[in-house]
């Protein structure tokens, strides 16, 4: 009876033991992961599935960070499906999807369509979730020489380039609202400056006609004044040739 008594206690101290292992486990599983339509160096027009699994017990997702790696632009990244309600901001090292929570334990999922890849063996996406009790999971880890990341970013392997394959230049970017305010605050000084100079010369024309009209009021005078006394001589010049 012991040795029953003692088979049964191992039993239930084994199955505690694998069931306590598991619930540890079950978060840490978790991970968030990328893949491609077409997973090929300088490929254009690839859509790209993120997933991110679950692992809050009390919250759903409702926001995704995605850092964008070397070579593609936040500008040749198009939202091609997300969660219904979710939208989809650009950042300036790549974009947000957010919207209304997801149920718990609804992994996010969500595409994006990629202009054109860079000519890589590998990218990795830096990834950010926020779930709506708080909770917030970093995979921003990139692996390396030493032990495996616990929170490793999701990497897509590419194969080399097809023959031929070159990279397309991106759009260019729009001009952001910093640059704008600037380029009309330097056009708006302009307009002052210019305004300003306008007034001046005006001004300067003012006083050169005021100028020009008082000298020849000066001259006008001087005439009159020899006039005045050429006809004078004149006068006396007669009245003496007559006495």
């Amino acid at each position: 009876m012991s040795t029953v008594r003692t088979m049964r206690r191992l039993g239930a101290v084994s199955a505690a033991a694998i069931a306590a292992t598991i619930a540890f486990a079950g978060p840490a599983s978790a991970h968030a992961e990328v893949t491609a339509s077409n997973a090929q160096a300088l490929a254009k027009d690839v859509v790209l599935t993120f997933t991110g699994e679950a692992e809050s017990e009390s919250g759903g997702f409702t926001e995704v960070r995605v850092v964008l790696p070397e070579g593609i632009a936040p500008g040749d990244v198009t939202l091609d499906e997300a969660p219904k309600g979710w939208k989809m901001t650009s950042t300036k090292d790549g974009y947000t999807l957010s919207g209304p929570k997801l149920a718990v334990g609804t992994n996010a999922v969500h595409k994006v369509k990629v202009r054109q890849l860079p000519d890589a063996k590998s990218l990795a996406f830096k990834t950010i979730e926020t779930y709506s009790d708080g909770k917030v999971s970093r995979w921003i880890e990139l692996p390396g020489d030493g032990p495996e990341p616990e929170e490793p970013a999701p990497v897509l392997e590419l194969k080399a380039a097809a023959a031929g394959a070159k990279p397309a230049k991106s759009p260019s970017p729009s001009p952001s609202r910093d640059a704008a305010d600037k380029a009309s605050d330097k056009a708006s000084g302009t307009s002052d400056k210019a305004s300003g100079d306008s007034g001046t010369t005006e001004k300067k024309a003012d006083e050169e006609e005021n100028s020009n009209a008082g000298a020849a009021t000066a001259i006008g005078i001087s005439i009159g004044v020899l006039i005045v006394a050429g006809a004078g001589l004149w006068v006396f010049k007669q009245r003496r040739s007559a006495g």
